[in-house]
């Protein structure tokens, strides 16, 4: 077992791959059918403490990576995308999984699912979106003239050699990381210090500055609506009702796509945000295995 800092709940085994000569960090529990669990924007695998070992008690085998940068794994300094990081999951199920799989992504990790099941769709023998991104970063055309110019330069603040380091060092302050989920999570309660640590710890990292200024400012990525007309295979789609930052506004090409039958089920969590899985986690990880045993 490998550890990397950051304390896990004991259930979750940690272990390391070397893809393209970068160290990634991935967990593996239990045995059945495959899923993948791909996890957000700062995030890690410890963000799924609370679903990996339900899941697996339910004939699953449960795999979960941090993405390159982000967690445990190597935070080299290079122009990352969404595409970088599809072609890491990619890579990692030929390497470790190799047969059909569930993906199931939060925020970008939902983009990532979708990305997988429509470009690579022998990989995949169906999706859970969970709060689904609509893009890496916001589309020039979303935003309005004045949050492009304050965005446009608060980027190069960060990707500054001069101002970059002094900014993340204060946005990664452990009360300002509390304060941001306050935001995002309804329930408070969900906030832990185990949670706060987690997104803090990754943070020390030397090379976390450059990845955080280098996401900010990559392209945003193939958007939803042009993916979802190429996957066939079953969709459940979950989402917090109270998310400030994927509203459930953007969830409404999902409720049409199961409206019409189109093999998507879909399921509003109330009084959920940004991440259910975790503000939520008894009712989300029902949710999908009832979902889960519809597909034979």
């Amino acid at each position: 077992m490998i550890t990397s800092g950051i304390a896990f709940p004991k259930p979750l085994e940690i272990y390391t791959w070397n893809w393209q000569g970068h160290r990634i960090q991935y967990t593996v529990k239990g045995q059945g059918q495959p899923l993948l669990l791909i996890h957000g924007f700062g995030a890690s695998l410890g963000h799924w403490r609370k679903n990996i070992p339900p899941l697996a008690q339910d004939n699953y085998r449960i795999y979960a990576l941090d993405l390159l940068g982000f967690g445990g794994s190597d935070k080299p300094a290079l122009d990352y995308t969404i595409e970088l990081w599809r072609d890491l999951i990619r890579d990692f199920w030929q390497a470790h999984i190799n047969e059909p799989t569930i993906f199931v992504g939060n925020s970008i990790g939902g983009l990532l699912t979708l990305m997988l099941l429509a470009e690579y769709p022998d990989l995949a023998k169906g999706g859970v979106l969970i709060n689904c991104a609509g893009g890496l970063n916001h589309r020039p055309d979303e935003l309005n003239w004045l949050l492009g110019l304050i965005m446009g330069s608060f980027t190069k603040l960060v990707k500054s050699p001069v101002t970059g380091k002094f900014i993340f060092n204060r946005i990664r302050q452990k009360q300002r990381i509390r304060s941001t989920l306050y935001q995002v999570y309804c329930d408070r309660t969900a906030v832990t210090d185990e949670l706060v640590e987690l997104l803090y710890q990754p943070s020390c990292h030397p090379g976390a500055q450059k990845v955080f200024a280098s996401v900010l400012s990559a392209p945003a990525g193939p958007h939803p609506q042009s993916l979802l007309p190429k996957i066939t295979q079953p969709l459940l789609v979950l989402w917090g009702t109270d998310d400030p930052w994927t509203p459930i506004t953007g969830s409404l090409i999902y409720q049409e796509r199961a409206k019409n039958g189109e093999n998507t089920t879909f399921y509003p969590i109330e009084k959920a945000g940004h991440c259910p899985h975790d503000e939520k986690p008894d009712q989300v990880n029902q949710l999908m295995l009832n979902w889960l045993k519809t597909l034979g």
